[in-house]
């Protein structure tokens, strides 16, 4: 995912070692504190190149406390796996705080593995009420959000206008159009992240959830798939397979491949994060001008998207805590939080930002995803997410490749999760 490539890619996984003291602007005495150095941030690869100039910002006026930036791997999948085993290390690891995909915070704070932060430290109360959530475990804040996310459906307008119809808004809607408008022009119909690895674990829950179900509850202590919902939301997708109007490449697409797919002029409708849309609305792309972002259909109406994004937490064996706050009161500061905007594309946790009109000018789409954000849900909460996820791509897209009926499916992923919540 981006950042979270995401989920995310709209993940971007920082990892900060520091010192110092927290403070709420990036001006705070930098003379005499004690505990205070040099930062290593690690992150998933920032493929717009903005965080280094934002950095340096921090540097400029840090002198006592300067980033260097380490990039993890692109994938959301090696990147967890990368700083899981670097944080089993204990007071070995090399990683102080962690900008993690919003789905492990449970998962990290289950293990110990992050500490539990003071409200009052945060300016909680400026963010997008559901981007709070996800950065707390059993009651207890652990990490501070940085970056959210939420899906959108991607169309191009300039076809949808041609042939006199709306964007769709129900599934029937989408289908229809993807099988009998997509043709006539030479496109694909539809496509989301349906390889095996997280993005179709994000894909999948979205499906479930438009439909009204959910996969667990009580932070995965309860398995709560086994629905007629989760049969219709999984339904929905391998029917569009077996039928071709989900065109099978799509199978091997992740963000960024079905990113390329659409810019390049083959789809018709997308599935994909915000930021797909401005790089696909920026100069050189094939169809700058010509395409357009409404929220995820449902059944019978906008559906549910998946919350995506990510949270700064800081390991629980930091050498350096007090600095560590301070680098995420500096990061999820509004000036910060509009060049995330700005200079990277993605979507920031400050709520005021999707109504700055001069922003909207800049990026039609904040209405339309702060509506989505709102409405979000998500992924399901977990001490054990990282198998969760994996339980879910593989039943899943053994539904998508008609191994398997999306009833056999549901069942399947019904057992297969109640074997990894009683662990």
């Amino acid at each position: 995912m981006r950042w979270m490539r995401a989920a995310g890619r709209g993940l971007l996984v920082l990892v900060v070692v520091m010192t110092g003291y927290i403070a709420s602007g990036a001006h705070a005495d930098e003379g005499s504190g004690a505990g205070r150095g040099p930062l290593t941030l690690a992150t998933a690869g920032d493929l717009t190149g903005y965080l280094g100039p934002l950095l340096e910002g921090w540097n400029r006026t840090h002198p006592a406390e300067k980033v260097t930036l380490v990039e993890l791997p692109d994938s959301a999948d090696e990147t967890h796996a990368q700083m899981t085993t670097d944080l089993r290390g204990g007071d070995r690891s090399r990683f102080d705080v962690l900008n993690i995909d919003v789905n492990w915070t449970s998962e990290f704070a289950a293990a110990g593995w992050i500490r539990p932060l003071p409200r009052d430290r945060f300016p909680l109360r400026t963010f997008l009420p559901p981007v709070v959530d996800t950065a707390t475990y059993d009651g207890r804040l652990y990490a501070v959000p940085y970056v959210t996310n939420a899906g959108l459906l991607l169309y191009r307008k300039d076809v949808l206008a041609k042939e006199g119809v709306p964007p769709p808004r129900t599934w029937a809607e989408l289908e229809h159009d993807a099988r009998t408008i997509a043709p006539k022009y030479g496109l694909g119909g539809y496509a989301g992240q349906f390889l095996p690895y997280e993005g179709l674990t994000v894909n999948a829950a979205e499906a479930v959830y438009s439909a009204g179900g959910t996969i667990l509850g009580d932070e995965g202590a309860r398995v709560t798939v086994n629905s007629a919902a989760a049969r219709e939301g999984i339904g929905f997708l391998a029917r569009g397979f077996r039928e071709g109007w989900i065109p099978k490449a799509a199978l091997t697409y992740k963000e960024e491949e079905s990113k390329q797919a659409f810019q390049d002029g083959h789809l018709l409708f997308l599935r994909n994060w915000p930021y797909a849309y401005a790089v696909a609305s920026a100069r050189g792309s094939k169809v700058a001008g010509r395409i357009g972002a409404v929220p995820l259909p449902g059944p019978n109406g906008p559906g549910t998207s998946v919350l995506g994004g990510s949270n700064l937490a800081v390991n629980t064996h930091a050498r350096h805590p007090d600095s560590a706050a301070r680098l995420i009161a500096y990061l999820t500061s509004e000036p910060v939080q509009r060049q995330v905007l700005t200079k990277g594309a993605l979507p920031p946790v400050r709520a005021a930002l999707y109504q700055d009109p001069g922003l909207v000018r800049r990026f039609p789409y904040l209405p339309t995803l702060r509506a989505a954000v709102l409405s979000a849900a998500p992924r399901p909460k977990s001490a054990h997410y990282d198998q969760v996820s994996l339980v879910v791509q593989a039943v899943v897209h053994d539904a998508l490749t008609g191994r398997e009926t999306p009833e056999a499916a549901v069942r399947r992923l019904a057992r297969e999760l109640a074997a990894v919540s009683h662990r």
